[in-house]
């Protein structure tokens, strides 16, 4: 009987690592723009052992109070982005954003510089210690959330970087009186905008060329490839729909969707493979999909 149970285990553990084929790496990245150390995960498909191709990578960014092991550790199905890189042969890289960073390099908080860190240093890292498409035609970004703002942000303003950029339940709009929240929830984030980039602006949009419902032109002018999406119980949906509607209105093509579900790891899980189909098309005109 005990033989039996440890035979049941092992297969057990063979059948786990199968479903899990990919390999996840921890880098260790040393930011000169916030003279400090930093993290991302690193998600291997298993074909990349297998290969001396290049490969197309995914950056994913995760969102507010997180960090760089987020959607490794906090989606629902633990294999989600092992899963994934294997499905469609690219690398996805989780690099850390600081819990409340919002991916801007602040013009007053020097260890916050995280434009500079996910577009050159991260980029930078990857690039040298794998085997990747080192060009903006083999690059993606996305992310949830604050990671949402960040990917969309930071792509609008390194078109150069990246062919493509998602967003999932994104802050589309920094200012938190646009957003469904408790009012407390709204003043401590508000206050985190200000110590970051400096006292708001009056109006709807106070912090004009930090936030994307101001950079719907630049999005245009770009030509990226663009999806978001939110689910309809959101708290950030007005902001998604105010893009949106601005992209609509000046002819921006882009992916927008709407569908059931709130600000909760289950919808992500459910976002996600949405994103990477959009994004294995994109990799595909470009000449790099890996089938």
């Amino acid at each position: 009987m005990k033989k039996l149970v440890y035979t049941l285990l092992f297969f057990t553990l063979l059948l786990s690592q199968n479903l899990l084929a990919a390999k996840v790496d921890t880098l260790d990245i040393q930011s000169q723009a916030m003279n400090r150390s930093l993290k991302a995960g690193v998600v291997l498909p298993e074909s990349y052992q297998q290969s001396n191709k290049p490969f197309p990578v995914l950056y994913l960014l995760h969102g507010g109070s997180g960090g760089f092991r987020d959607w490794l550790t906090k989606v629902p199905d633990k294999s989600l982005l092992h899963r994934m890189a294997d499905q469609y042969n690219l690398i996805i890289v989780t690099p850390d954003g600081d819990p409340t960073s919002y991916y801007f390099d602040s013009p007053l908080i020097k260890t916050s510089q995280f434009e500079t860190f996910i577009s050159k240093e991260v980029v930078e890292k990857v690039d040298k210690n794998y085997r990747t498409v080192a060009d903006k035609k083999g690059r993606v970004i996305a992310g949830l959330s604050m990671g949402g703002h960040g990917a969309m942000y930071i792509s609008s303003r390194h078109p150069e970087l990246y062919s493509a950029a998602g967003s999932m339940s994104g802050v589309m709009n920094i200012n938190t009186a646009t957003w469904k929240v408790p009012a407390d929830f709204a003043k401590s984030r508000a206050e985190n905008f200000a110590k970051l980039i400096g006292p708001p602006q009056p109006g709807e949009s106070p912090y004009p060329g930090f936030t994307m419902v101001t950079l719907a032109d630049r999005l245009k002018t770009n030509g990226l490839a663009l999806i978001f999406d939110i689910g309809v119980d959101d708290f950030l949906i007005n902001g998604n729909r105010d893009l949106h509607q601005q992209l609509l209105a000046n002819g921006t093509p882009h992916d927008y969707i709407e569908r059931p579900g709130g600000h909760t790891w289950d919808y992500w899980e459910n976002a996600l493979p949405y994103q990477l189909l959009f994004f294995s098309k994109v990799l595909k005109t470009n000449g790099v999909f890996i089938p």
